[in-house]
């Protein structure tokens, strides 16, 4: 049993819910996880039963507060964003939990691209649309569920979900209400924004912002549900791209954070929000909990999933990755790939709902490691072009299940040509959750920026030339592509 002052962090993943209780350095206590399942069902379409979520909550949570010698001090929620979880007046799911990977908006997404919407939007808000988001989906509904739309209360997202099971109050980030009606320099809603896409008169649904440094508390069901005295202050939020940003380090205009993770976030801190109408309309402005900073986020859908597939169908597993790796050399003997394999296509560093993947250059004299690297370069290049895009222009820091492979950490930063670093701690989300939430109670602040506390990996110059050409070659072919998608 190891002594408290411990906030649990509690980072509520696409498949995987993680919890690590933190003492007052952000040093980890107890760490749990459980899977949550995702139902994928025909159409695209990609589903989550919120008490099965609930479930996995309570599970870790329960199992790190046992390592303890007393309660936590807070519980502190983050986790994937975008999607719609609708709620109705009970709190309880209107039906299940429409994931952000879900595809069956997208002819409505491709519909708005062609007519304009999606780029109106942009002009009121800074954020992309992707079959997976809000607008889209609540269209979706409004024409073949309205019914669940009448029943409906709350439009919300899965951390606030889990907040109010456990609390029994809706509390909605700024972070998470971003995409895509928020406007990030007011942090209200845009009444524009909801009238392009034709969803004004669900407006209500979408409950406020919280203010930055709310403390919610356990109900009497909510404690009950993870063995904890009711009342035990909960925080909720931000989601876990910005909380993984926290966690991470980023503190300084023009730092970035590149999450390889389900999704691939890359993010860079802003003190200004530049609505551009000129520019493509991809990614968002996140509100950070301080009111004068946000992240320009470009969180591209081609993460690990990209690469579990090229294991798959090779015949190997993660555990293979760095063997692999270290058997094809840099550009993967002429092996090319666009890792565009989700059903909803691509929202960032552009958006389109028929982004299709592929692999080039492949002949008989080439073996499975060609195709496992191609991929993963492929992936390297869409973080370095997502990157770009947000105006990276100081330190980045990488987190993530993709660089706990140091192989492959080591290509990021090859591709990146900067060094990377790498927080010892591995779950960044729920530190970064755990570093807002001791803010907010007032605790003292957890040194998450001690050089100790990171391992950097530096870019090597005998792959600087083959990496720089296969950037510009991936960029034209990707060029090529989008004119062949939009066909």
């Amino acid at each position: 049993m190891t002594g408290t002052a411990a906030v649990i962090g509690v980072d509520v993943g696409t498949s995987v819910t993680k919890a690590v209780a933190l003492d007052a350095d952000g040093a980890p206590l107890a760490t749990a996880a459980r899977p949550s399942r995702l139902d994928r069902l025909p159409g695209g379409r990609v589903e989550q039963d919120p008490d099965d979520v609930v479930r996995s909550v309570a599970e870790v949570v329960r199992e790190t507060a046992a390592a303890l010698s007393a309660p936590p001090a807070a519980i502190a929620l983050t986790g994937q964003g975008d999607g719609l979880w609708l709620r109705d007046a009970e709190g309880r799911p209107a039906r299940p939990a429409i994931s952000w990977m879900d595809g069956r908006a997208s002819a409505t997404v491709s519909r708005w691209l062609a007519d304009g919407t999606v780029r109106a939007v942009y002009g009121h808000t800074g954020s992309g649309m992707f079959p997976g988001c809000h607008a889209p989906l609540l269209a979706w509904l409004a024409e073949h569920e309205p019914e669940t739309l009448a029943r409906a209360t709350t439009a919300g997202y899965c951390v606030d979900t889990v907040a109010q099971y456990l609390t029994g109050r809706v509390s909605v980030d700024a972070s998470d209400a971003t995409l895509p009606f928020l406007d990030p320099r007011t942090r209200r809603y845009s009444p524009e924004a909801l009238a392009a896409c034709g969803v004004a008169d669900h407006a209500g649904l979408l409950p406020p912002p919280a203010e930055p440094g709310t403390v919610l508390a356990l109900g009497a069901e909510g404690a009950a549900l993870l063995g904890l005295p009711t009342g035990t202050p909960l925080t909720s939020g931000p989601y876990d791209l910005p909380a993984c940003a926290i966690g991470a380090g980023v503190r300084d205009v023009g730092d970035g954070v590149l999450i390889v993770g389900t999704t691939l976030a890359s993010q860079v801190l802003t003190d200004t929000v530049h609505l551009e109408t000129d520019a493509e309309p991809a990614g968002m402005w996140l509100c950070m909990p301080q009111r004068d900073r946000w992240l320009r986020a470009m969180p591209a859908m081609v993460g690990t999933a990209a690469l579990e597939w090229a294991l798959g169908v090779t015949g190997a597993t993660t555990a293979d990755l760095d063997a692999l790796l270290a058997e094809s050399p840099a550009g993967a003997r002429g092996v090319r790939a666009l890792p565009f394999l989700s059903d909803a296509g691509e929202r960032a560093p552009f958006v389109d709902p028929s982004a299709r993947g592929r692999i080039d250059g492949l002949t008989l004299e080439h073996t499975r490691t060609d195709v496992v690297r191609a991929v993963c370069e492929s992936i390297g290049y869409a973080a370095r072009h997502c990157l770009e895009t947000a105006g990276l222009t100081g330190t980045l820091a990488a987190c993530g299940g993709g660089v706990r492979s140091t192989t492959w950490a080591q290509l990021f930063a090859d591709i990146l040509g900067r060094p990377v670093r790498i927080p010892r701690t591995a779950e960044a989300g729920a530190l970064g959750a755990a570093m807002v939430s001791r803010r907010a109670l007032g605790l003292p602040p957890v040194p998450a920026h001690a050089p100790d506390r990171f391992r950097v990996v530096e870019p090597r110059d005998a792959t600087r030339d083959v990496y720089e050409a296969g950037y510009e070659a991936y960029r034209a072919a990707l060029g090529a592509a989008r004119e062949e998608w939009n066909a």
